[in-house]
């Protein structure tokens, strides 16, 4: 039986104070269920509405590549300055420490890899079974608009989404971009926007000119990819512009572990997605950060 000593009686219910209705701060996700909200809080950071995500699923398709030769070495010390680990389950397994309370974007598709020409035919690589074992904040599905492997990849995003919704998880809808793929604001405007039409509820893609535009056309959270290594002032300054014109984050991948300095340039970023810091500013704290 309960134990009723010291038990005091309700009778404060402020009935002249409106139920709270709080609006869900991540870009068009009001609706959505606890659950998804809940994993989407892991994602974006609930004070600054921004994310900085860590790539290292390079693997998948290039194998070990610069920086990401050993992964139990490389990754851990950069973990307390992002907020999602963006990986394959392999590498998650393996190499990451589970008490990190750190968000996971799962990578959930692969198929070729660098030994073939046509990098566009991928398949669900991760059941959504194991995305719950693995406890991905979302699940990443590539996609290949204009490629050879279009509608293969359209399907196991749709795939993927629907699942997801099943059991509350997001997906990330990545855009991928080929040799043979533009890489011009309309093809982004057209990319991004297909893939939150589809039901995404987070957009990976590129930064280009315009991208106020590409932001602005999206109806759910953008994050801009980091892509090839550029020097650190340049890959700053991209991230800059990037939150500037609307992105709700970076994913940046060897801007970061290929830097000489790899957890004083994810503070860096961290500083422009969460702190509103200029590209000048979070430069010469990591030159300070480096030279003391």
């Amino acid at each position: 039986m309960a134990d009723k000593e010291g038990f005091k009686i309700a009778k404060d219910y402020q009935t002249d104070v409106p139920f709270a209705k709080n609006g869900f701060y991540v870009k068009g996700m009001d609706d959505v269920e606890w659950g998804m909200k809940n994993r989407l809080s892991k994602i974006f950071n609930p004070k600054s509405g921004n994310t900085v995500m860590l790539a290292f699923d390079h693997g998948y398709f290039m194998g070990s590549t610069a920086g990401l030769e050993r992964l139990d070495l490389s990754i851990p010390p950069i973990i307390d300055n992002i907020d999602v680990l963006m990986g394959t389950r392999g590498a998650l397994r393996s190499c990451i420490p589970a008490y990190y309370n750190k968000g996971i974007a799962l990578r959930c598709s692969g198929g070729a890899s660098m030994v073939d020409e046509d990098l566009s035919h991928e398949v669900i690589s991760v059941s959504i079974e194991d995305a719950i074992r693995m406890n991905a904040s979302c699940m990443a599905i590539q996609t290949f608009i204009g490629a050879d492997g279009e509608k293969d990849s359209i399907d196991n995003l749709c795939k993927t989404i629907d699942a997801g919704n099943r059991y509350g998880i997001p997906t990330m809808g990545v855009v991928a971009v080929g040799k043979e793929m533009e890489r011009t604001s309309r093809f982004f405007k057209l990319a991004t926007r297909i893939l939150a039409e589809l039901g995404t509820q987070i957009v990976k893609t590129y930064y280009c000119e315009d991208f106020e535009e590409i932001t602005s056309a999206c109806p759910v959270p953008i994050v801009v990819a980091g892509g090839k290594k550029l020097p650190e002032n340049e890959a700053l300054t991209m991230a800059y512009r990037a939150i500037s014109e609307g992105a709700h984050g970076m994913d940046m991948g060897r801007n970061i572990f290929q830097s000489a300095h790899p957890s004083v340039m994810a503070k860096a970023v961290s500083m422009i997605v969460h702190e509103k810091a200029t590209d000048k500013v979070a430069y010469e704290f990591y030159l300070n950060e480096i030279n003391s």
